[in-house]
């Protein structure tokens, strides 16, 4: 079996940074592409960032400027360094990982998702 968990979510207030950890664990070979998506209620599911294999990150809407996708290859665990917060950032947060594994091949996991609520 093969986890994500994210960590790091929590209330803070406009202005303020958080760093939010998606970890992976598991029997797995390899991680690839990983990317943030986040969610806010009654709202589309929207990709905020994402850091290939190879490193390469991309940023997407309010999250340029901002936000840092980065990568500890040796956990496994993917960042998100979030600077600047401003309330319409408040969602729930996923980590979205394509992830080999033997026998199976490279497969697409979600987390359970960690709520960012910025509000004074």
């Amino acid at each position: 079996q093969v986890q994500l968990v994210e960590s790091g979510g929590g209330l803070v207030q406009p202005g303020d940074s958080l760093r939010l950890s998606c970890a992976a664990s598991g029997n797995f070979v390899r991680l690839g592409d990983v990317a943030w998506y986040r969610q806010a209620p009654g709202q589309e599911r929207e990709l905020v960032a994402t850091i290939a294999q190879g490193g390469i990150t991309n940023y997407y809407g309010s999250a340029k400027g901002r936000f840092t996708i980065s990568k500890d290859n040796a956990k496994p665990t993917v960042y998100l360094q979030m600077n600047s917060l401003k309330p319409e950032d408040t969602a729930i947060y996923l980590c979205n990982a394509r992830i080999s594994r033997i026998g199976v091949g490279w497969k697409d996991y979600w987390g359970q998702g960690t709520q960012v609520t910025v509000s004074s």
